[in-house]
């Protein structure tokens, strides 16, 4: 199920990046000798050319991305002779360079407008909810790595570096996006600051579930086959203090009763607005035999938004700007060694785990539109093969009005690819090192 959304998010994502640039090269009257889906290096396994047309579109058989092969431009197909021979009017390299800078911008703009309209879409048919950092008023439980960083069980976390952080889910994500030298805390009745040792950022990059939300331990069922069928609990008791020691959260209760294995505990219950005394029984793998609610609903005000066709669009729009802008963030974490940030690149094996084990069309579009953007930040990266490389050239022609020379082109063609290869290596590497890790 992972490898089939796999396949058709990549297959949508490059059909509409490359078609940009069909779009644009057509628009400007420069032919495209082919258009594929995936490489056909050798042999296609679909190919189709129309009646009067010069395009030939097609299905490779190499399921690594696609292209658009457009007349008179230097690109991966590295056709040396047919740019030996004298420049054709519906070439690329015979046509303005704004009109080449557009086609060459076309695959990152379409990549752009397609998340935009699936963001909006997704929030036209299914809103969105999330719960504010504020909102969660029992704060959060920290593993080791959020412990020795200075955070403690409980805190509310309000901002880092001063920069309010807004939904609860993201917390640990803008710590490492920002390279956060300070928190500011809400811990018991202060607001405190924590300093944040820059030396923790490649930890907090690879340690998920730093914080996890803590909510009150609420009965919600009690087994049939519990210790304490006869204790006198029933559902809706929350427990407020544990062996005498205040356990507002769930997990306060569970550290004590992990400590009093077949034992016995004090607890002290809310019960529709008393405070209720009941001894229980703790078995040998530190369970008392309840169902804990688990519905955040009852605890917890959660952010609900519906958005209208016309309110849906500038808010999808917002949502893929917002995601570009912490995109590029992620990129310079990267880009810089000593957040090691570069160990968790990853290839298609890292893309796909990322997708659910079930289909869920919310969730698909939702990581569709976040790899269009990718894929689009991606390509404007300077570096030769790539669109950005070629916009870069193009910028500088522009400006000095001097095109560089054809035998240029080939060789940063060469070197981009050999940099790309070097990247593809390390992802792929990445990904084999964890899987038998």
């Amino acid at each position: 199920m992972k490898i089939l959304q796999v396949i058709l998010a990549l297959s949508i994502l490059i059909l509409v990046h490359e078609f940009g640039h069909f779009f644009f090269a057509r628009l400007f009257k420069i032919r495209v000798e082919k258009f594929y889906l995936f490489f056909d290096a050798w042999f296609s396994l679909f190919k189709y050319k129309p009646k009067d047309s010069d395009t030939e579109f097609g299905i490779g058989w190499i399921p690594l991305g696609g292209y658009c092969k457009i007349s008179g431009m230097i690109d991966e197909s590295m056709d040396k002779e047919a740019m030996k021979e004298a420049p054709k009017p519906w070439e690329f390299r015979s046509k303005p360079a704004w009109q080449r800078f557009i086609v060459m911008f076309g695959g990152v703009f379409f990549n752009f407008i397609l998340a935009i309209l699936i963001y909006s879409a997704t929030l036209f048919t299914w809103g969105e909810e999330y719960l504010k950092t504020n909102d969660a008023i029992y704060g959060v439980q920290c593993n080791d790595l959020a412990l020795e960083i200075g955070f403690r069980n409980g805190d509310q976390i309000l901002s880092f570096d001063g920069e309010p952080v807004d939904r609860f889910h993201e917390i640990q994500m803008q710590l490492a996006r920002n390279q956060a030298q300070s928190a500011q805390v809400i811990r018991g009745e202060e607001t405190i600051t924590i300093d944040i040792d820059p030396s923790f950022i490649p930890q907090v990059l690879k340690t998920p579930g730093m914080f996890t939300l803590r909510a009150p331990f609420v009965i919600q069922t009690i087994s049939d086959s519990s210790l304490n069928l006869n204790a006198g609990l029933l559902p809706g008791d929350m427990f407020v203090a544990t062996d005498n020691i205040p356990t507002p959260a769930i997990q306060d209760v569970q550290e004590i009763l992990l400590a009093r294995k077949g034992d016995s505990i004090n607890v002290t219950i809310l019960r529709e607005g008393e405070l209720i005394g009941k001894i229980l029984a703790v078995d040998s793998e530190g369970r008392i035999g309840i169902v804990l609610e688990g519905d955040i609903y009852k605890f917890f005000n959660i952010t609900t938004h519906k958005y209208s066709l016309s309110a849906s669009i500038p808010a999808g729009f917002n949502k893929a700007t917002g995601t570009i802008a912490n995109y590029f963030k992620e990129l310079g974490l990267i880009f810089s060694p000593k957040t090691e940030a570069y160990k968790s690149v990853g290839s298609f094996i890292t893309i796909g785990k990322i997708f659910p084990s079930s289909w869920d069309w919310e969730i698909f579009w939702g990581i569709t539109a976040w790899l269009s953007i990718m894929l689009a930040v991606l390509n404007l990266l300077p570096i030769p093969a790539l669109d950005g490389g070629h916009i870069l050239f193009l910028l500088y022609e522009i400006v000095t009005r001097r095109k560089p020379s054809d035998k240029f082109l080939e060789y940063a063609q060469i070197a981009g690819m050999m940099i790309l290869f070097a990247i593809m290596f390390l992802a792929f590497g990445n990904d084999i090192y964890r899987l038998f890790k």
